[in-house]
């Protein structure tokens, strides 16, 4: 039994089953089962309970309304804007943009001023390109403003007035109409617009602030809150909250104080520190060591060493790897784009890639946010033709109450008699109404009297309530009991009765008509492929508990759908908490700040958590999200708040989204293999050779390999590359490790063209730095053939457009060595093609050996090697988790072995009786 068994669940609907028996009666009487619907209600305040005494037939005072205005501040949500021009100087922040304003610095210091204009330029260019592409600017607040009404109208000064909503006030008595958008959370007086006593029940549409596929009733007393809409009815209301104490301003202030930085960037965070820190400390020891150990000598002078920090602060500089992966995620998105899935923030393209659990709303996400006819239930002989036909005669043509909508757009879909009939015609072919009444709140019912034409006989037809429906029928047992079923399913019943022919005044049941908002047809299949992926996808909704089981259930996603009291239950641990939405399908009953814990909880247990929402509702969470994906037809509030935006309808695309961004991610980390092994190689090499033989490359030759290499990685963005079946990480202790030692084996061959060349050759030391300059720009670079995939370079043949612009950037190289272009001016000097093909001929082989290595490493490498390097507290306490839980499999496995052995012996000897008795 599952701990969620073990505890008593907190239901939000109570099942009440009363039983009469009597000694006449010997079979018992089914009663309907009352369902109470649950909602969320605001405290208020005791001070705040002081100021909700407004009299309803003159309203609030000037002077009131100026005092509470003055205490509570305007009915808006505060607004808060980024300068355009601070949000630019931000891309100059961090790590490797650090590294490079450093080597620009000294570059200008030293006079090196073409060196001090190409890093200039590269630092301009990583800053606009990332500015540009994330130009769009959050505006979450601004659309969930959009949400509120403009005008209201309330009650001052014993007036009926007309006021901007921003200057409603706590104790402001407002009129609500059919139509009208709430303007602040308020409590029904049960008053009409002139204070007479008014008991009509209000239709509210809450959906896209609570989740609740079904318009709520609302009686007097009851709350109804900002942005939801009036779908029925008028009354007199109270207002109790308003800005950001409203329902929805919680959600905007959770959207505004969500800013933390993404995932994407902690990863090139830790990587650029790394590098920085490496360069600081090497640049330190080779400035000490040249300033101290050649004193007064002309290479301790301080520009000729400042020079030499230069080219080792430049060599560290992974200057391209902003770029390549800004311009990489740039060509997914508009690969994303061709799939009508829409990127905002470049970076959730990485980050989808990583995503392990998806969290989705229910409401308009996962359902289509519509009532639907499912399937009846049906009196006698009548079949679903028969309950949709006289249905439609008692629905009121042109109401907007969705359920009567529901019925006739079931109809007419349904019914050949409704579809031939002419285009605007209201009327059903054969049949002719001859009286109708509405639906009314005392009776629950709509009741119509048809005439059918061709025989020419009246009859009446009820639709309403079930109770009603079925004791204006006599009554059914199994009446009750379908409706009891459907309604422990979560669907609203509605009950159809017709008289019998010859008499008006005796009715017979025809059925239950069952609605419900139903998945959309795409939501089981997305599911399923997301759980093949290794995504875990959870329901949370502010829909009823029975409602959010019904529909995971025909979804496949389980049962073990949650109250949202388990999130705040006070006897229960973070821990405790935590686990349960680990564990847990879903949560119902939700509202935003449960939605937004949900998602904190699993981050803070270290998944990365994708959110699919439509409403205000689901702003928060989808803001607090690692990635956020607003569906098609969302709101704006959603949209501002969303990473993501979906314009097909459903959740299928997010499928397409995974494969592009794991695609996407290979070769961002196949780029970051390279990029880290290449510059550990020369920070090494570079270090030890200028602190040994004080030797140096020339800047512009080390320039030149920046911008060469860095400009052909850039198509990596079209590479084949493997998708991953099961979400992907960094892991950045595996990414350096690897790094490392590849670089390590590129230092052995660059001491060996070193060494060869100067000594065994005697080349001339501008010919030295030639020589050294292609191989640098070769070994290094050929390796990207083998970072791009973890298996053999030669399983997954590279695109044709990469290959020929790394082959291409090299050949311009070969020529650049061969007749030493730049001249010696700058210390370089021709090494003619002797030279030149026999660098690239070994580079090329000197990969494919590395190659080997790199796949064995890949192999060897798992976590227990992980928490065995580096054992921090976490990985030993995991670690001995997953030797446990496989332990545990290991026993359980033996056991049912046992338990399948003699079974099957069992099944083989009953085959060979069956077949020896034929």
């Amino acid at each position: 039994m599952s701990s969620f068994e073990e505890k008593k669940m907190v239901e939000t609907v109570s099942y009440t089953t009363t039983t009469h028996t009597s000694e006449e009666k010997k079979k018992e009487d089914v009663q309907f089962e009352d369902h109470e619907h649950v909602e969320h209600e605001d405290e208020i305040s005791p001070e705040l309970e002081l100021l909700l005494h407004t009299d309803h037939s003159t309203g609030l005072s000037s002077a009131e309304i100026a005092e509470r205005t003055e205490k509570f501040g305007l009915n808006e949500l505060p607004e808060k804007k980024q300068n355009p021009i601070i949000k630019f100087l931000l891309y100059f922040t961090g790590p490797i943009a650090y590294l490079i304003e450093i080597a620009c610095i000294i570059a200008g210091i030293v006079g090196k001023w073409l060196d001090f204009g190409i890093i200039l330029a590269l630092l301009l260019i990583n800053a606009l390109i990332g500015f540009i592409e994330e130009a769009k600017a959050e505006s979450a607040l601004d659309a969930l403003r959009q949400t509120l009404a403009l005008k209201t109208r309330t009650w001052r000064n014993g007036e009926l007035v007309e006021v901007n909503v921003k200057e409603l006030v706590p104790g402001d008595i407002i009129v609500l109409r059919i139509g009208d958008i709430v303007p602040a959370d308020a409590h029904l007086l049960g008053l009409g617009v002139n204070g007479e006593t008014n008991l009509t029940e209000l239709l509210i549409d809450q959906s896209a602030l609570t989740g609740e596929s079904l318009p709520v009733s609302k009686k007097k007393g009851s709350t109804v809150y900002s942005s939801s809409i009036v779908k029925q009815g008028q009354n007199l209301a109270i207002v109790t909250k308003t800005g950001i104490n409203t329902f929805i301003g919680r959600a905007a202030n959770l959207i505004a104080i969500t800013n933390e930085e993404g995932h994407f960037q902690k990863v090139i965070g830790k990587i650029g520190n790394f590098l920085i820190w490496s360069t600081i400390l090497l640049v330190l020891i080779v400035l000490i060591f040249k300033m101290v150990y050649y004193r007064g000598q002309p290479d301790g002078e301080w520009k000729k060493v400042l020079s030499h920090c230069l080219v080792l602060t430049v060599a560290a500089i992974p200057v391209g790897l902003p770029t390549v992966m800004s311009v990489t995620m740039a060509l997914g998105a508009k690969q994303l784009a061709t799939k009508q899935v829409i990127v905002k923030r470049l970076t959730a393209v990485e980050e989808l890639a990583s995503v392990s659990v998806l969290c989705s709303d229910k409401t308009g996400t996962l359902t289509l946010n519509e009532l639907t006819f499912d399937e009846p239930w049906l009196s006698g002989d009548y079949t679903a033709d028969d309950i949709l036909l006289y249905s439609y005669l008692a629905a009121e043509p042109g109401a907007n109450d969705p359920i009567e909508f529901a019925v006739r757009r079931a109809a007419e879909g349904s019914l050949e008699v409704l579809k031939t009939r002419p285009p605007k015609s209201l009327d059903v072919p054969g049949y002719k109404v001859i009286a109708f009444q509405p639906f009314n709140p005392t009776t629950k019912m709509t009741e119509a009297t048809i005439m059918d034409l061709t025989t020419r006989q009246t009859f009446r037809v009820a639709k309403g309530a079930p109770p009603v429906i079925t004791r204006l029928a006599g009554g059914s047992d199994e009446a009750v009991n379908a409706v009891n079923n459907l309604a422990r399913r979560g669907l609203r019943a509605l009950g159809v009765a017709k008289t019998l022919p010859g008499d008006l005044n005796t009715f017979e049941l025809v059925g239950m008509i069952s609605l419900l908002d139903p998945p959309r047809p795409d939501s089981a299949e997305t599911i399923r492929d997301c759980n093949i992926l290794g995504v875990d996808v959870k329901m949370i909704t502010g829909d009823q508990l029975i409602i959010a089981k019904e529909v995971g259930a025909r979804l496949g996603m389980g049962r073990v759908i949650l109250d949202a009291n388990h999130l705040v239950d006070p006897s229960k641990s973070e821990e405790e908490i935590t686990e349960h939405c680990r564990r847990a399908d879903g949560f119902a009953h939700v509202i935003p700040e449960h939605k937004f814990r949900v998602v904190e909880l699993l981050q803070n247990k270290g998944f990365l958590v994708g959110m699919t929402g439509d409403g205000v509702n689901d702003a928060p969470a989808l803001k607090k999200a690692n990635v956020g994906i607003a569906v098609e037809g969302c709101t704006d509030a959603a949209r501002s708040a969303s990473d993501i935006v979906l314009l097909a309808p459903g959740l299928s695309t997010i499928i397409d989204g995974i494969k592009t961004s794991r695609a996407i991610f290979q070769r961002l980390r196949s780029y970051a293999l390279y990029r880290i092994t290449s510059t550990i190689h020369f920070l090494i090499f570079m270090f030890i050779v200028t602190m040994v033989h004080n030797w140096n490359m020339p800047a512009i030759l080390l320039i030149m390999i920046c911008v060469l290499n860095d400009a052909a990685t850039l198509v990596i963005a079209v590479d084949n590359t493997e998708i991953s079946e099961r979400p992907d990480k960094w892991r950045i202790g595996q990414l350096l490790t690897m790094s490392f030692v590849l670089a390590m084996m590129l230092c052995a061959l660059s001491f060996a063209h070193f060494y060869i060349a100067r000594d065994v050759f005697k080349v001339h030391d501008y010919e030295l730095h030639t020589i050294m300059y292609l191989h640098i720009s070769s070994a290094p670079h050929f390796v990207i053939f083998s970072t791009r995939v973890p298996g053999y370079w030669y399983k997954n043949v590279p695109h044709w457009i990469f290959t020929v612009c790394i082959l291409g950037t090299q050949v311009l190289a070969l020529f650049l060595a061969v007749y030493g272009v730049f001249g010696e001016k700058e210390e370089i000097r021709g090494i003619g093609y002797g030279w030149g093909f026999a660098i690239l001929g070994i580079s090329l082989v000197y990969f494919m050996i590395m190659d080997v290595v790199k796949v064995w490493l890949f192999k060897k490498w798992n976590f227990e090697l992980t928490a065995k390097l580096s054992p921090t507290p976490g990985r030993k306490a995991k670690l001995a988790d997953r030797i446990q839980h496989e332990a545990r499999r290991h026993r359980l496995e033996s056991t049912w072995k046992k338990i399948q052995d003699p079974c099957e012996a069992q099944q083989i000897i009953a085959a060979f009786k069956t077949a020896a008795a034929k």
